[in-house]
């Protein structure tokens, strides 16, 4: 029979890793005596990173002794002692292979039901000292398991673990581990997992998403895992296109006009996605990458793009003041996760200055669709000598039953016309949603400075409107996720405080930096992002979890380790590849 060895607890610690302070409660010890069990936590314990741990569906973690020697053989270590994995439980017995999903289990006083794999991280990593530790739980099949508690109690070292009940649909925690993190996904393993009613909702989601990506023909990757960002891959490369048309949409706004110069179609976009422009100001620098939304309305005939004059915008200078009619300019494939969805819901398009061409593209998409449903566009800017589009925009509106538009001019100039050329002098807020009946169910499309975006953001929040429904694009590449990191300072994308002048370019197109590689210094081209501080998304750090999925806009790079599950063609995991030459990361 199963029996339990030892009961782990530990409250979380901040710890120093990298130059990073990490709080986790990784860090268990036995506890003499026994130990009351309640419906979230054991007594005692905590989690550091609730995001990724804890809850009641990962109430308690259970790893088993079997699985301890097979690490101390594998790693040559004898130093391992209880609570070493972060497990609550120590037990013997109750292997990965033979427990299922579902299946119930009296330990002491307390009823327990299986719902889901350990996820590993990168912090398991810091407890073994051991940073492939992640990607080893997770291939070898070994990853322990959590229980939710059904019937609170008392459990202690030595109690016999009793199943009760076993699942009706007999599926095994390293099946169910092998189904997410694997290359082999069948449709009808997915299809059985989603049955089993105590499958936990996040496992359940990323189930559902690989199965929808099947059914709808998606091409690699692995949709269980694969984050928003790096959801809608491209082809990697660039090719060359005709500037046909420059157009001044205000005092520091063009917009440039693009088509192939043989004719052939281009590629279509999605309304609100973006390209990433190659540019060449010098024959002896290296070049400018660029990442601008496409400003009108969707077509495989021509591109637009529109672009701010910035003081100390080299790419921007370039475009403004050297590009003519009839230049060839290199041009990715349109990408982005921030486009216009499918759906009968009201749409708000709100935008502060150049924030405005994501949202312009989108507002011609409905138009040409005579959507029927409410349409808001908020728009703010500092006069009409700086406000692009206004014309355009009234035009499109106009084609709209259910249309309505409200802008703010924040220093309206003396020949400014209240409701004509604008509506209020001011700022967007929340008394103007008040104002002009925003819908509290509609789809938000965001976009603008910093700033605006933060005060956007919560004035939604204080609106009511969900979450979900605020969708958001960044021109600087996005937010950082790194769990469990606390106190970390924000800093502007940089280049490298010493380059070493040598190796391959690595370019972060949405950042606007790039840094030559140096494999002395960086396993991997995370930790060069990380160095230039260029927003990044990871948790395993060694080639699992898929967080740090990101698009490979041109370049060829080698990986090491190997993912357990490859990426998308047209994506990269950061945390596990080096570059074989120059690469463009869409970061």
């Amino acid at each position: 029979m199963a029996r339990l060895l030892s009961v782990n607890v530990g409250l979380p610690r901040d710890i120093d890793w990298k130059g990073r302070t990490v709080r986790t409660g990784i860090w268990k010890t036995p506890v003499p005596g026994r130990c009351r069990v309640g419906r979230l936590n054991l007594a005692g314990d905590g989690q550091g990173d609730l995001a990724g741990h804890g809850g009641e569906q990962r109430a308690v973690f259970v790893y088993q002794i079997e699985s301890y020697r097979h690490w101390q053989d594998q790693l040559n270590r004898t130093d391992f002692v209880h609570g070493q994995f972060g497990e609550n439980f120590t037990i013997e017995g109750l292997p990965d292979d033979a427990v299922c999903i579902g299946d119930r289990y009296r330990i002491g006083s307390a009823l327990f039901e299986v719902t889901q794999p350990r996820v590993t991280c990168y912090r398991v990593g810091i407890r073994v000292n051991e940073p492939r530790m992640p990607a080893l739980l997770t291939s070898s099949g070994r990853p322990g398991f959590y229980f939710r508690v059904l019937r609170e109690g008392d459990v202690g070292a030595g109690d016999d673990i009793v199943k009760v009940e076993e699942a009706s649909e007999r599926m095994t925690v390293a099946e169910i581990n092998a189904l997410l993190y694997s290359p082999d996904h069948p449709r009808d393993r997915l299809e059985r997992a989603l049955r089993i009613e105590a499958l936990s909702a996040g496992w359940r989601r990323s189930f559902e998403a690989i199965l929808q990506s099947q059914v709808t023909g998606a091409a690699g990757g692995n949709a269980g895992l694969a984050p928003a960002a790096a959801a809608h891959p491209v082809a990697p490369g660039f090719r060359p296109l005709a500037i046909t048309a420059i157009d001044r949409e205000s005092a520091d706004v063009v917009s440039l006009t693009m088509r192939d110069p043989d004719g052939r179609p281009l590629p279509a976009a999605r309304p609100g996605q973006y390209v990433v422009l190659r540019l060449r100001p010098t024959a002896a620098a290296p070049p400018l990458f660029r990442s601008y939304s496409l400003s009108g309305p969707v077509s495989t005939e021509q591109h637009r793009i529109s672009v701010k004059l910035e003081l100390d915008g080299a790419a921007g200078a370039y475009l403004h003041h050297h590009v003519q009619v009839g230049d060839i300019i290199d041009v990715s494939s349109p990408r982005g996760d921030f486009f216009l969805q499918s759906g009968d819901r009201p749409v708000v398009l709100m935008s502060a200055g150049i924030g405005a061409t994501p949202v312009l593209a989108m507002l011609h998409a409905l138009a040409a669709a005579g959507a029927t449903s409410r349409i808001l566009w908020l728009h703010a800017a500092r006069d009409s000598r700086h406000h692009p589009f206004a014309a355009e925009v009234r035009r499109l509106m106009r084609g709209l039953s259910r249309g309505r538009s409200h802008v703010c001019y924040s220093r309206p100039g003396m020949s400014d016309r209240i409701g004509e050329d604008f509506d209020a002098s001011g700022h967007l807020s929340r008394s103007v949603f008040d104002e002009v009946g925003m819908p509290r169910e509609a789809d938000v499309y965001l976009c603008g400075p910093t700033r605006f975006m933060a005060d956007m953001k919560q004035a939604l929040a204080a609106y009511g409107v969900a979450p979900e429904r605020v969708h958001l694009e960044l021109f600087n590449g996005g937010e950082s996720r790194m769990p469990g990191v606390v106190g970390a300072v924000i800093r502007a994308p940089h280049p490298l405080a010493e380059d070493a002048g040598a190796g391959p370019l690595v370019s972060f197109a949405r950042s606007g930096v790039a840094a030559h590689w140096d494999a002395s210094a960086y396993q991997s081209i995370l930790e060069l992002a990380e160095a230039c501080d260029v927003p990044v998304r990871w948790a395993c750090r060694s080639g699992v979890c898929h967080s740090c999925e990101s698009g490979l806009i041109s370049g060829p790079i080698a990986y090491g380790p190997t993912p357990l599950d490859m990426p998308a063609d047209g994506n990269l995991l950061i945390c596990c590849v080096r570059p074989a030459g120059d690469v463009v990361i869409d970061l």
